[in-house]
């Protein structure tokens, strides 16, 4: 249909466009740069172009013309379009301020799911000092340009700050971070700026685009690098304003690398006007392309390039303009190059000149006005105490490396550590060795001379008790509260439903962990993760097996949900993953409404021989994580860690506990009744399993003994005769005793 609209007096427009449905969502993207191969290859949605991929890339390069082709549908876009062109155009002609430095606030979201792509601030710190030192031409290989180009690289004399105060005025250091599943989901950038709007740890709210320069880092944005929106009236204020960049790609240390550390000033550059050197498409090496071009006089006409060929001549249609032939200016921040290294002046010109844009937001980005009201044009000043540390969870004997976190400016510190050693630091980042098992609070009271501010985080500090030895058993039959895993570490990233204690069901016993996970959201992550276990004094020609057992059903046979088993040998500083089983491989059996097992049968039992003599260490550790999608519970059970080779029955200890002594069984063989004897160090409640030679809990008792000498009565009448095994189990030990039943 035609559409006309009348812009001014002296022009009226006519756009001929498709009927759109009222709900089509079109989003003013320009998606650029560099995508990493994985992700390119899981983006099933975009066939690959491969007209559109640097040289021995499998990803596309850019797709920002792709993206301006489908905003072209749009007739409000149209409009608006022509409206700022004209603006530029006003603007391009009026004369410019000299030696003004336009300084623009930048806010860095960083969107993760407690992965890799929660990058450092260190790393931001250095992606903002390498868009200032390119932006100023302060880049050293500017100076090594091709010798037809030498002198040309311009300064843009435009800088980059990081904002300091959120739109509601509370005060911040420029980052904000969001734990979101949708950091790995970029089929749509608007849900990721969603998620963070909803979410972040700063303000909960829209930051307008045409107050920040709105940075979103994420591990997937949809099989790109980066990409951000060209200036423009109709998306001014929106928080979508702004430019969506892989973890990797941001500065040069970190995740990154100097072969990538560039994708931001490119970006950037779309951000403020420019499009690539060779003109309005997304295939560079098309020999069309001599027949358009960038709108800037002094980037010669060019075809794009998709490696730093430095010889590269392409188009002589730009002969006039040079007055000779020149080569293609494959070193511009805009071609495809892997050597770019500069700016022209003309594309100096053309983004300062958008930066006066009112119509775009753009002006009121680098006012005077905003950047005092975002905290860019203010001196630094201490407003909020912070810290952070290595690991919250050690072992005996470990150090923790503590970091400085607070904010915008300090110079003096007073730290306190309980349970550690030493109690108090004045340093920046100081260094605790903690010797004694126990949760401790660490605070910080930090300062700038004039401001003060403490922090205090309690519990935040967990020193895990000595290693148990081996065989070591877990059938969670002596945890009398369900939501009390004392002798584990639960994980929990989305403070949803966590694992816990189930005292209806088990297969050994009454009793299991259980992460209910019928009912949750789709992308949980849920972790079981035991304290230290001993296993230095297994020899390194020695055998270790680990055997455990689950239940588990689908809720629907498209479920796909997966169980993994870490192993650590330093008390999780590292993790290595030894077993995983997902999909139908968990199980192929479902149940449309929640679920728990309800025989042996339903139990699987899992062995694994996979642990080496690597991980034959003192701090061994075991984790469980279930990554679930939505399907139905999960059941854990008999966490069995022996030497030798697997054993379908429990292997336990022989050898008398710590809490237990004098244990004894008489009449052994019996007949009807059983007297057990035992010798306690303290109170405590002791539960009382026997055993049949599969594992199975036939009978359990418990009592609440006394310091001293114990002794249970059984009544065994109803016991089928056979071989059985007694399990005395409480909170600090475990013993086994076999018997005979006639």
């Amino acid at each position: 249909m035609l559409e006309c609209k009348r812009l001014t007096n002296d022009y009226l427009i006519c756009i001929l466009v498709p009927k759109l449905h009222p709900m089509t969502r079109i989003t003013a993207f320009t998606l650029c740069l560099v995508a990493f191969s994985a992700l390119a290859q899981t983006n099933n949605k975009n066939p690959f172009d491969p007209t559109n991929a640097r040289e021995g890339e499998s990803v596309e390069f850019c797709q920002t013309h792709k993206k301006m082709a489908l905003l072209q549908e749009n007739p409000d876009y149209q409009a608006q379009s022509i409206l700022d062109a004209l603006e530029m155009e006003n603007l391009s002609k009026l004369p410019h301020e000299k030696a003004t430095v336009y300084k623009i606030p930048v806010v860095f979201h960083v969107l993760h799911n407690n992965g890799i792509e929660n990058i450092s601030d260190e790393q931001i710190f250095d992606a903002i000092a390498i868009l200032n030192r390119d932006y100023r031409l302060q880049n050293q290989d500017a100076n090594n340009v091709h010798a037809e180009f030498q002198g040309m690289p311009a300064d843009i004399e435009v800088e980059f700050l990081l904002a300091t105060k959120a739109p509601n005025g509370q005060c911040f250091k420029g980052i904000t971070r969001t734990l979101s599943p949708l950091s790995y989901d970029g089929s749509d950038g608007g849900n990721q700026v969603d998620a963070i709007i909803a979410g972040n740890d700063v303000y909960n709210g829209v930051w307008p685009g045409n107050k920040y320069l709105n940075v979103f880092v994420c591990g997937d944005i949809g099989g790109a690098a980066g990409y951000t929106t060209k200036p423009s009236g109709w998306s001014a204020t929106q928080m979508t304003n702004g430019i969506w960049i892989l973890h990797d790609y941001v500065g040069s240390i970190g995740t990154s690398s100097v072969g990538s550390s560039r994708t931001m000033t490119h970006e950037v550059g779309h951000w403020l006007n420019l499009d690539h050197t060779w003109g309005p498409n997304n295939n560079p090496g098309n020999a069309s392309s001599c027949s358009t071009d960038d709108n800037v006089q002094d980037t010669p006409n060019c075809i794009g390039v998709q490696a730093c060929l430095m010889n590269s001549n392409t188009c002589n249609s730009d002969n006039a303009y040079w007055g000779f032939d020149i080569r293609d200016n494959v070193e511009n921040y805009m071609d495809y190059s892997y050597c770019s290294k500069m700016f022209t002046q003309g594309q100096k010109t053309r983004m300062r000149t958008a930066l006066q844009s009112n119509n775009t937001g753009r002006a009121n980005v680098v006012s005077q006005a905003n950047l005092t009201a975002v905290g860019a044009g203010i001196a630094p000043y201490l407003c909020k105490a912070d810290f952070t540390s290595t690991r919250t969870t050690i072992c005996v004997g470990d150090t923790l490396q503590f970091s400085d976190d607070s904010y915008n400016l300090v110079n003096g510190w007073n730290w306190s550590f309980a349970g550690g050693t030493p109690a108090t630091a004045t340093t920046q980042n100081p260094v605790v060795v903690y010797n004694t098992p126990g949760v401790f609070n660490v605070s910080l009271t930090a300062t700038d001379g004039g401001t003060t501010d403490t922090e205090v985080k309690n519990n935040y500090v967990r020193v895990l008790p000595a290693p148990t030895t081996i065989p070591f058993w877990e059938g969670f039959e002596s945890y009398a509260t369900l939501n009390n895993l004392v002798n584990w570490e639960v994980y929990n990233q989305e403070n949803n439903n966590a694992f816990t204690i189930e005292n209806t069901t088990g297969y050994s016993g009454n009793q299991c962990a259980k992460l209910v996970n019928f009912g949750q959201a789709p992308s949980n992550i849920d972790e079981l993760i035991s304290a230290p276990i001993d296993l230095a004094v297994v020899p390194a020609s020695g055998t270790v097996t680990l055997s455990f057992r689950y239940a588990y059903r689908k809720k629907t046979s498209a479920d796909y949900e997966y169980l993994k088993v870490f192993i650590t040998g330093d008390c999780g500083e590292t993790w290595v993953q030894r077993k995983t089983l997902g999909g139908n491989q968990l199980s192929s059996q479902t149940s449309a409404s929640s679920w728990k097992p309800s025989s042996q049968a339903d139990w699987v039992t899992v062995h694994m021989t996979n642990i080496t003599s690597n991980y034959f260490e003192q701090n061994f550790r075991v984790k469980f994580r279930f990554e679930g999608e939505g399907g139905n519970n999960f059941y854990l059970d008999d966490i069995n860690l022996y030497n030798g080779s697997p054993s379908n029955t429990v292997v336990l200890n022989t050898q008398e506990s710590d809490e237990f002594s004098g244990v004894s069984i008489f009449p052994n063989p019996v007949n009807d009744d059983i007297n057990v004897r035992f010798e306690m160090k303290s109170f405590g409640e002791v539960k009382a399993l026997l055993l049949d030679v599969t594992g199975k809990t036939v009978m359990a008792y418990s009592v609440n003994a006394n310091p001293g000498s114990n002794v249970l009565m059984m009544d065994l009448q109803t016991l089928a005769s056979g071989k059985y095994t007694l399990l005395l189990s409480s909170n600090n030990g475990a013993k086994t005793l076999p018997f005979i039943k006639h």
